[in-house]
């Protein structure tokens, strides 16, 4: 069938709607209609090949819509259903046997390859294939073909379907980081290094686990002030000064938690330096190079005790975590949707420039 897709033709370059061709789901596969999808910086780094996808590509991990056709074999969804898109997981290794799907032995061949196992694609224009499969959705588009392992079943019909989308990654990365992956518990203390999606979706998971001390780092005032609306305690521009002292100001011990999102090499190293003695480090953030590294006094780890751990997805199991958010929503208390502006696919763009300026925090695509 026919339908239109946002193709991403070469690194750093603007994505163009076109026209496309998409095939019918194989079993085990269902298309669905996408009402929206979020646009995340995984998207743009893939489009500018620090995930080294073939292009032509359709990207897109973060939609949300109505199942359309299901293919032999489905027994997850059905016609009609309501779902989220999330990523690609195998199913059967010992990290998916342990309701860690984040964490699957195939999750770079699954996500990032640009096509099925047998090197197919679901679109193609004029008959010659285009990448597709990104995250297993590649919903940067007005229908998408994915396999029923990907999709959660929303049931609640008074939540905006187009809107929740980003459950799926970037909101379910940040408020998984501190709920899941760090556990923060009651009380504790935690440092958010970076305001953008992930980062205010984490300020929201520490006021759901009901941390003490929520301190935000964040160089965008707007950023900044939504922390605080959202339940931050405390703020810290960077621009203002040597970040660590600032954070020592208010917590002299330092903090039992920090949640790095930028990748940024000296943003860690800051954020490791913040900790309290057995504190623990949790990063998100894509560094800017894949070569990029710290620089880490091993013998200050070893008498403080501190610990970093790598984090995919904040640890999210599918099918428990994203309906669980869509509850804490239903009930005010993930209020996710004053993060989102709306901008139509054609205009992905537009979306792509007010996010990286901080005129958006989260852009989501209609189609």
């Amino acid at each position: 069938m026919h339908t239109t897709a946002a193709i991403a033709r070469e690194a750093h370059g603007d994505f163009t709607v076109e026209p496309v061709d998409i095939a019918e789901p194989r079993t085990g596969e269902v298309r669905v209609r996408i009402a929206g999808v979020g646009l995340c910086h995984t998207d743009l780094i893939a489009r500018d090949q620090f995930i080294p996808i073939p292009l032509p590509a359709v990207l897109g991990h973060e939609g949300a819509g109505i199942v359309e056709a299901v293919g032999e074999g489905v027994t997850k969804v059905a016609v009609g259903d309501r779902v989220v898109l999330g990523f690609s997981s195998c199913g059967h290794c010992p990290r998916c046997e342990e309701h860690l799907p984040s964490y699957c032995r195939e999750f770079p061949v699954l996500n990032y390859a640009g096509a099925r196992g047998d090197g197919s694609t679901a679109i193609s224009i004029d008959g010659a294939p285009v990448s597709t499969n990104f995250f297993g959705q590649s919903s940067f588009a007005a229908h998408a073909v994915t396999h029923e392992r990907n999709l959660v079943k929303i049931e609640a019909e008074d939540v905006p379907l187009e809107l929740l989308g980003p459950l799926g990654c970037g909101f379910q990365t940040g408020a998984g980081g501190v709920m899941r992956s760090l556990a923060c518990p009651a009380g504790s203390s935690i440092a958010i290094f970076g305001g953008g999606p992930v980062g205010l979706a984490a300020v929201m998971g520490a006021v759901v686990q009901e941390c003490a001390t929520i301190i935000l780092v964040e160089p965008f005032a707007a950023r900044r002030a939504m922390a605080l609306d959202l339940g931050a305690t405390h703020v810290i521009d960077p621009a203002e000064g040597d970040v660590g002292a600032a954070i020592r100001a208010i917590l002299p011990d330092g903090v039992e938690f920090a949640f790095e999102t930028s990748g940024r090499e000296a943003v860690v190293e800051t954020a490791l330096a913040s900790l309290s003695s057995h504190g623990l480090l949790g990063l998100v953030g894509v560094p800017p190079r894949p070569e990029s590294s710290l620089s880490i006094n091993l013998a200050s780890l070893i008498t403080y005790g501190h610990r970093i751990h790598g984090i995919v997805e904040g640890d999210s199991d599918l099918q428990t975590f994203i309906p669980q958010l869509v509850e804490l929503y239903r009930e005010g208390r993930f209020p996710f949707d004053r993060l989102i502006r709306t901008y139509p696919l054609a205009q992905i763009n537009e979306a792509v420039a007010a996010q990286l300026s901080g005129e958006c925090i989260k852009a989501v695509l209609i189609p």
